[in-house]
């Protein structure tokens, strides 16, 4: 299992570094630029690939005569990526963080290899696999490297730059792939990016030499394999329900296996009392989950609604997503600074989720205008971009030392899966009404409503830029 929850703690932020009453340094001052550009980059990266794969797989698909495997394109990443979140947690809580970013680095760069040179879609998504086992151990093992080398103070600052470096890939992502795709080939959409990886790495690892980033001390867990057995279950069920839900009716038998099969796993790669919603870090996997997956869920049915319903250009709805991905970043920003305290971001976050995505769907009104909608996704961007990286922060400091891998990988887990479920469940309401994209919304905020009910049972108020008590 991933750990017990432990008794609450009401000592300060626990650091891996000495500290003094002096402020510590920014996060881009010279003891920590060449790290923290290298992990924007890497992040950036995988950001960026992931934008513009989605926009050039339409393509690749055709040309690779392969459309009736263009769903498991995308599942494959993501069963890959859940099995390597469980095995990169355990492994840089005993072995430290590098190990498992320079095998990630390895497997990134070999899956965009394969699938730049693939020359049908069975090696694509073979790629594609690749590519999620690399992306899986890269996440996870750069949240505990954050909180092996930067202090507590300096965590929600990195977080908040994690953030930003999602909204350049997402506002650049798909016109460089539609670009790339036009006018060159698809297949350097892979290669492109696999040349500027491993240069990030070396960055990132010229920013760690000197600083003690081996591992915690924690002892390899003898259930390992078993977990490790549970995380595939889950990325197959997880599969099955994403691969499912594009079926529509045909797809039922997969939906309901994927359900069965998501019950007996996913309990057994939470953390104890994570589906009962415990008090404190067992929390943390599913209020992110929900909220997360309410918003992504929703942005899957937004652009098509402005589409069919209000007419709108393929560019102007992505335009709205755009505003979404930089009200993220600025409720990073906002959250970074310290000014407002962890369970006013994370309520507060959740209720902006909920509201923006409700007024999204006045736009149904042809009297309502289109301006209500970018106006509704900058609020529900800042909700997600202040949510977000305060749970990272708290999940790392309410860990014990050697426990922060698998308790991160733990929420990334519950992350991956409650959003996967949350689009299956809110397509097949959209599907099932007749293509009623009210139903569909409504479900979401549904979930981010019950986020915000959550929220207090992972943390309680405090100060703005201390850590909160646990319950």
């Amino acid at each position: 299992m991933c750990g017990r929850a432990r008794a609450p703690r009401f000592t300060p932020m626990r650091t891996t570094v000495e500290t003094t009453a002096a402020p510590a340094p920014g996060v881009v001052s010279a003891p920590y630029r060449a790290l923290s550009i290298g992990l924007v980059a890497l992040v950036m990266l995988v950001a960026f690939e992931a934008m513009a794969v989605a926009t050039a797989m339409p393509v690749v698909a055709r040309d690779l005569g392969g459309m009736h495997l263009y769903n498991l394109a995308f599942s494959a990443t993501l069963a890959a990526s859940v099995i390597a979140t469980v095995l990169g947690g355990r492994w840089s809580d005993v072995r430290g963080p590098l190990q498992p970013i320079a095998v990630g680095v390895g497997a990134f760069v070999a899956g965009l290899l394969v699938a730049g040179f693939a020359p049908t879609m069975e090696v694509l998504v073979a790629g594609r696999f690749v590519q999620g086992l690399g992306a899986g151990l890269i996440q996870v093992a750069l949240y505990v490297l954050v909180a092996r080398v930067y202090p507590g103070e300096l965590h929600p600052k990195v977080f908040a730059l994690f953030s930003a470096a999602w909204v350049v890939p997402s506002m650049v992502g798909p016109a460089i792939a539609g670009f790339v795709v036009e006018n060159v080939d698809w297949r350097w959409i892979f290669l492109g990016v696999s040349l500027i990886v491993v240069p990030s790495a070396l960055l990132l690892w010229r920013g760690t030499a000197g600083r003690a980033v081996e591992g915690g001390g924690a002892e390899p867990a003898p259930g390992l394999g078993r977990k490790i057995a549970w995380a595939v279950v889950t990325a197959v069920a997880a599969a099955l329900i994403q691969y499912g839900s594009a079926l529509k009716l045909a797809g039922l038998p997969l939906l309901g296996a994927g359900a069965v099969l998501l019950a007996v796993a996913l309990p057994r790669l939470l953390l104890p009392g994570s589906l009962r919603a415990a008090r404190g870090l067992p929390t943390a996997p599913v209020l992110r989950g929900l909220a997360y997956g309410s918003l992504m869920a929703a942005e899957v049915l937004i652009p098509l609604m402005l589409m069919n319903e209000r007419h709108l250009s393929a560019t102007g709805a992505g335009v709205v997503l755009t505003i979404g991905a930089l009200g993220w970043s600025t409720g990073s920003w906002v959250k970074g600074r310290g000014t407002i305290g962890h369970l006013a971001a994370i309520r507060g976050g959740a209720v902006m989720i909920a509201v923006g995505i409700a007024l999204v769907m006045l736009v149904l009104v042809d009297a309502v205008p289109l301006a209500v909608a970018y106006v509704a996704m900058a609020i529900a961007g800042l909700g997600i971009g202040a949510l977000h990286p305060t749970v990272s922060v708290l999940v790392l400091e309410m860990s014990e030392q050697g426990e922060e891998g698998q308790n991160s990988a733990a929420v990334g887990v519950g992350e991956s899966v409650f959003t996967v479920v949350a689009v299956a469940v809110s397509g097949a309401l959209f599907t099932a009404t007749g293509e009623n994209y009210a139903v569909g919304l409504a479900f979401t905020v549904v979930l981010a409503v019950v986020a915000v009910f959550l929220a207090p049972r992972f943390a309680q108020p405090a100060a703005a830029g201390t850590l909160e008590r646990t319950g």
